[in-house]
């Protein structure tokens, strides 16, 4: 494991760099694992503070940290969804952090939905994102709604084409029944 000068391994540099907002420090780690975007996912999936089980995203996300948190999500490979020991994804603590600052927290969370963040999942307290949003933040609550309600769309298209698909082989098989008895 790299350790900087200070004695601090990767892990713990960018668990701070999270914390911190800090995109300096997180860039020297990207370089120091030459931009190998596999090394970087590992690192960066598999680096926990031991307490909560935070990664790099939860930290980012519970601060509000955008900078850190949008180069994060351009790594190929990162676990947008990783949950920490109460079950909080990001998007769980991204929304807790509008709840302070409604608009800065709402651009986050609008972010992590881009990345394709899944406002389904459910807590250690059966409460999805959504349920965390302040009453007076109707903006929030509606793009939360939204996400949803199209991942559900994609959900019942995806097997509406599944069932069309099986069907089309059904009568692929009819039809080449048909001619081989011809």
């Amino acid at each position: 494991m790299t350790l900087s000068e200070d004695g601090a391994s990767l892990g713990e540099q960018l668990l701070e760099a999270a914390r911190r907002n800090n995109t300096e420090l997180l860039l020297t780690i990207k370089s120091e694992l030459g931009n190998d975007q596999v090394k970087l996912s590992e690192l960066i999936n598999s680096t926990k503070e031991p307490i909560n089980q935070n990664l790099a995203l939860h930290f980012a996300a519970q601060l509000g940290n955008w900078e850190v948190i949008d180069i994060l999500l351009d790594i190929e490979g990162v676990e947008i969804d990783p949950l920490n020991r109460e079950g909080d994804s990001p998007l769980h603590l991204a929304v807790k952090y509008a709840n302070q600052e409604p608009e800065h927290g709402t651009f986050i969370v609008d972010g992590f939905l881009d990345a394709g963040s899944d406002p389904r999942i459910k807590d250690v307290h059966n409460l999805k994102p959504v349920n965390y949003v302040n009453k007076d933040n109707e903006k929030l609550r509606e793009l939360l709604e939204s996400a949803e309600y199209a991942i559900s769309m994609e959900i019942a298209d995806d097997e509406q084409v599944e069932k069309l698909a099986e069907g089309q082989n059904d009568d692929d098989d009819d039809v080449g029944s048909a001619s081989d008895s011809e």
